[in-house]
């Protein structure tokens, strides 16, 4: 069983940044893929960034050239380095992780929000 916990989160300004972390506990050698989504009101939660199976990072075109993905595997962490953040940026950000065994685990989301 996988456990995923978000954090970084916060109020910032338009044009700022912030990194966020996603922890990760369990079993974590089933993981297969790993990334980040987020959910705005209103609207799907959508794919910002993954890493795939293969260890490339795909990202939404939205935050291309602003966002990172990155990871840490001797800490089991995984972080999105957000630049020159944007209010259309404001969600709450999950981290989701695929298992080998087929399901996928979320983690309990992170406020960001990008206002003036």
């Amino acid at each position: 069983q996988v456990q995923l916990v978000e954090s970084g989160g916060g109020l910032v300004q338009p044009g700022g940044s912030l990194r966020l972390s996603c922890v990760a506990s369990g079993s974590i050698f089933s993981i297969t893929t790993v990334g980040w989504y987020r959910q705005a009101p209103g609207k799907q939660r959508e794919l910002v960034a993954v890493f795939t199976s293969s260890g490339s990072a795909n990202y939404a075109d939205s935050v291309r050239g602003r966002f990172t993905i990155s990871r840490d595997n001797g800490k089991n962490t995984v972080f999105l380095q957000m630049n020159s953040l944007k209010p259309e940026d404001t969600a709450v950000y999950y981290c989701n992780a695929r298992t080998s065994y087929g399901y996928q685990r979320w983690g309990q989301g992170t406020q960001v929000t990008v206002s003036s």
